[in-house]
């Protein structure tokens, strides 16, 4: 479903050869508020594109698996809108010192999962290009191979990285909501919708529930 908002959110833009409608600080400033989350559907190229739809069928759909449907959802939002926030505040701090890509795609939003799992996840080290190396150091690599994506702005990426890893640290408490929230999120719309739609693997909010499931 997301790769498909990017596709309709990024294909009238590629066709006509039109600049994306990234999050940049003119734009906010013109009342376009509405870019603090749709700069992640937003693609410039089909190479950038390409590597959006790897991303988000990876990390997007990973971590889906470990939250439910329905919360996934919410922390998308969540963190696409902080990782904005710090995007803009450090932004000009930054441009003094170099150039700074305007923020697009949806990578700040999967650096933010994979710093929740990295922050969380009971694995000491893990295997890295054949190479053993701690588990929490993992994104950090991952941001510098980023670097090398086409259009992939570094700064927007770090602070979503930077949003995870505070989320998964504990310190965006206000974020979460127990299961028997996401189990009520599972049953009114639009989530109940997302349930009927052939094709859809809708994960439920409940733990219990999801392992039945993978089960199943």
């Amino acid at each position: 479903l997301t790769l498909l908002l990017s596709l309709g959110a990024s294909a009238l833009g590629l066709l006509r050869g039109a600049p994306a409608a990234s999050l940049r600080p003119a734009a906010l400033s013109a009342g376009e508020v509405h870019r603090l989350v749709t700069y992640i559907f937003v693609y410039e190229d089909l190479i950038s594109l390409t590597c959006g739809a790897i991303i988000i069928w990876y990390f997007a759909g990973s971590f889906e698996k470990n939250v439910g449907t329905a919360k996934h959802c919410f922390l998308t939002i969540a963190f696409a809108v902080l990782s904005a926030f710090l995007y803009l505040l450090l932004r000009p701090v930054v441009s003094r010192v170099s150039a700074v890509e305007d923020a697009k795609g949806f990578m700040p939003v999967a650096f933010a999962t994979l710093g929740v799992s990295t922050t969380r996840s009971r694995m000491k080290s893990t295997l890295f290009f054949g190479v053993r190396v701690p588990v929490v150091l993992v994104p950090w690599f991952m941001l510098c191979i980023a670097w090398f994506i086409p259009h992939s702005s570094l700064l927007s990426n770090l602070c979503g990285l930077l949003v995870g890893e505070a989320y998964g640290l504990g310190y965006c408490f206000c974020l979460d909501f127990p299961e028997s929230v996401g189990s009520k999120l599972d049953r009114v719309f639009p989530f109940s919708l997302l349930k009927r739609i052939p094709g859809l693997k809708y994960i439920p909010g409940s733990l219990a529930e999801r392992r039945a499931f993978e089960s199943s």
